[in-house]
């Protein structure tokens, strides 16, 4: 039977016939619980479980592969499918098959990421200097583990790390890996996690092994002695720079310049780069140079390709004739990623708390830790032969009287009675009388029993050695240092990375830039540019200009120099006239719209010399306001080419004047009305876009038309316009006075005509 509603409920339903049940309660919370409950958790999560390395050189998603291929038999055994492998990870890393492929492709030999790849690959698994280049799919390609890994595993089985369970608790898989060299800073790795990342740069084998041993024996000693810089395994060549190295060592923070390896081939007129750095790849360096080239910036290149193949990389620079090698690929050192930086950001995960380190403290921890697992090592070893030695003990009992032994078992009859009564019969406890009952019956005789008996003795020794290795911190270090020794004799390679010191480069800073002559410069008034050296300008005639376009500025100046171009979007452009082609009189010139690449609908309203940045700009604005500004505003570190905020949008802009002295100007409005005021009265601005200051007050309907310098006017009464204070109104201009005036006495014609 239905229930029936209680008025307050009918009403409430009435006036909400959507809501169904009870009203939800809006609750309001603090942002902050907010973040600590949701966010936290996601967060760490992200930098505990799957981007920081921990001390063994992996992380969780790298080392659960890497047990898998272990679990697999593909340490010893032959390669199976990589789809296999993928398959068997995702009983440990509940990922997609994609991500887990991915991660084990960066680790495989074929990949190149790795000075020592963990995973010996067969098949397209791309190559770590390609962009592009697409890894075959899973079930294509072929995998096992390769011969190093076997130190990643050495001992697993002794209780060396701890095991914890996986996602579903359905099987145990190794909190870390028992490296017995320190792979944390052999093997590049890099990860971005919530308000951190983590940027380790691989070192040579050898140089770490030796550099470990060093450690053990004297925790001071000196690191850069024995570890020369980092090792990329791409190649490529290592600007060493001591005390940034040193610093880095020290910090865990910092950068290392690497650039890549060329070779001029003389008789084919060609450079071939066979190494680049670790950091950047083939297309990232072809489309920079493309850009240099549309630029105008590398002239001595024909043509640029990619040679790739299966012998390695190459890539290929076909020269112009005369074209000086060495001075164009030390401008692409610098202009492209040739020359690269590699920065390091030494965070790794310490007992689940990240840390930056340097180097002797990373070293610092991993020999601490290396340390327990060998003594977890030895201590599993003792327990053993304390086992085992126990076991014997209890077979010396039975040399006494076999006889005896094997009288209680055949009148015993009950299988369950026969361990009880050996104990009693012996006075030995239930696992010693476990052994004996299993010995077979071949084995009972004197020999094998008198035998057995003897291996008591020496495992006597071998306990006591084990106890006194399990007391000795000493011994242990000496036991971490033989065992880096032997990885270092079975596994070092030479560096592929060479060290070049700074001393040792070519002098670039005497580079030559763009070739210097004088030119002349005309911009018309719709944006077209014209570069004409003073010979063809001599030589040309009347200048050509599009229809209804004339005439806007003309400057002579030289081929290096730079140029700012303000537009009406309160913008400025720069570029060098070395960017510009030489043209002649009778040719338009070149748009600048389409040069700069400005946006739709922008025009040009002036143009400016800057120098050497030194004086300032004086901008004018319609409603009667000027602004000046230090010419070094616009001066950037960096080769920008566009810069917003170039000035104030409050009021259209009439004119910039640049300044390099103060001098006197006269400005004249629409009514008409001049002034003539002295710069010395306009303070400097520090910002671009500041509105400057009032310097002719308008009356409604006018504004400022323009502004020049005293010396360009027609003024003849200099007193009548010049003011001492801003703002001013200015005077009505005088017909003597006037710009008309002067034109009209100069275009006076013969007055009898």
């Amino acid at each position: 039977m239905p229930r029936k509603k209680k008025p307050e409920e009918s009403a409430h339903h009435a006036e909400n016939p959507n809501v169904q049940g009870l009203r939800a309660e809006v609750v309001e919370q603090p942002i902050t619980d907010t973040l600590e409950t949701n966010y936290m958790p996601y967060a760490m999560s992200v930098i505990v479980s799957r981007a920081i390395p921990e001390i063994d050189g992996f992380k969780p998603s790298h080392r659960k592969l890497l047990y898998t291929m272990y679990r697999m038999g593909l340490l010893n055994g032959g390669r199976t499918k990589s789809a296999n492998i993928v398959g068997q990870t995702m009983r440990l890393n509940p990922h997609g098959d994609a991500a887990i492929y991915d991660t084990m492709v960066r680790l495989s030999k074929g990949y190149g990421a790795l000075l020592h790849p963990f995973v010996d690959s067969k098949g397209n698994f791309g190559k770590v200097y390609s962009r592009d280049m697409a890894w075959a799919a899973s079930r294509y390609t072929e995998a096992k583990l390769s011969a190093v890994c076997a130190e990643l595993f050495r001992d697993i089985d002794s209780d060396t790390v701890d095991f914890v369970d996986n996602y579903d608790n359905t099987m145990k898989e190794p909190a870390l890996l028992p490296t017995t060299f320190p792979n944390v800073l052999v093997s590049a790795n890099s990860g971005i996690a919530v308000g951190m990342a983590s940027q380790i740069c691989g070192f040579n084998l050898g140089e770490v092994c030796d550099t470990t041993i060093a450690y053990l024996k004297n925790p001071d000693c000196d690191l850069a002695e024995t570890l020369l810089a980092p090792d990329f395994p791409t190649g490529g060549e290592l600007i060493c720079d001591p005390d940034a190295l040193r610093e880095v060592y020290r910090t865990g923070r910092g950068g290392v310049k690497v650039r890549a390896k060329w070779r001029y081939v003389k008789d084919q007129n060609l450079i071939e780069i066979y190494e680049i750095p670790y950091s950047t790849t083939i297309e990232a360096i072809l489309d920079k140079v493309a850009e240099l080239i549309k630029a105008g910036k590398a002239k001595e290149i024909a043509d640029m390709r990619d040679e790739t193949d299966l012998s390695g990389l190459k890539l290929t620079i076909d020269l112009k004739r005369g074209a000086d090698p060495e001075k164009l690929m030390a401008r692409l050192f610098r202009s492209t990623t040739l020359e690269d930086t590699y920065s390091c950001n030494f965070n790794i995960l310490i007992a689940g708390t990240p840390r930056v380190m340097g180097v002797r403290e990373i070293l610092g921890e991993w020999t601490a830790w290396r340390t327990e697992s060998v003594r977890r090592r030895v201590y599993f070893a003792l327990n053993r032969k304390k086992e085992k030695l126990h076991l014997l003990k209890g077979l010396r009992r039975i040399l006494l009287d076999i006889d005896k032994a094997i009288h209680i078992i055949r009148e015993t009859e009950n299988d369950s009675e026969v361990i009880p009564n050996l104990m009693i019969g012996f006075g030995i406890d239930q696992v010693q009388a476990e052994y004996v009952a299993e010995i077979k019956l071949r084995n009972i005789n004197k020999e094998y029993i008198l035998r057995r008996v003897e291996e008591t003795d020496a495992l006597r020794d071998e306990i006591e050695d084990l106890e006194d290795v399990v007391n000795s911190p000493e011994r242990i270090r000496k036991i971490i240092a033989e065992e880096l020794a032997a990885v270092k004799t079975k596994y070092a390679q030479p560096r592929r990375t060479a060290i070049v010191y700074g001393h040792e480069l070519p002098d670039i800073s005497a580079e030559e830039g763009p070739e210097d002559y004088p030119v002349n410069v005309f911009l018309s008034r719709e944006g077209y540019l014209k570069k004409i050296t003073p010979q063809s300008l001599r030589m040309s005639g009347e200048q050509k200009y599009k229809e209804g376009d004339g005439p806007s500025q003309s400057f002579e100046t030289s081929n290096a120099s730079e140029m700012m171009f303000f537009t009406d979007k309160c913008q400025v452009y720069k570029s060098r006239l070395s960017d510009f082609d030489d043209a002649k009189a009778s040719v338009l010139g070149e748009y600048l719209l389409a040069k700069l690449g400005m946006d739709e609908g922008e025009s040009v309203v002036t143009a400016v010399l800057p120098g050497d940045y030194s004086g300032g700009l004086l901008f004018f604005f319609e409603n009667g306001k000027a602004a000046r500004v230090a010419m070094s505003a616009y001066q950037t570190a960096s080769n920008r080419r566009k810069l917003t905020g170039a000035y104030s949008d409050k009021s259209p802009l009439v004119c910039v004047l640049p300044l390099t002295e103060e001098r006197e100007l006269a400005v004249y409005s629409t009514e008409p009305r001049c002034l003539i005021f002295h710069t010395a009265l306009l303070a400097p601005k520090t910002t671009r876009s500041t509105q400057g200051v009032a310097v002719m007050t308008l009356k409604k309907h006018y504004r400022l038309e323009s502004v020049r310098p005293v010396e360009e006017t027609s003024i003849t009464h200099l007193t009548r316009y010049r003011v001492r204070a801003l703002p001013a109104a200015g005077a009505l201009i005088r017909e003597e006075d006037s710009d008309e005036r002067q034109l009209g006495i100069e275009g006076l014609e013969d007055p009898q005509k």
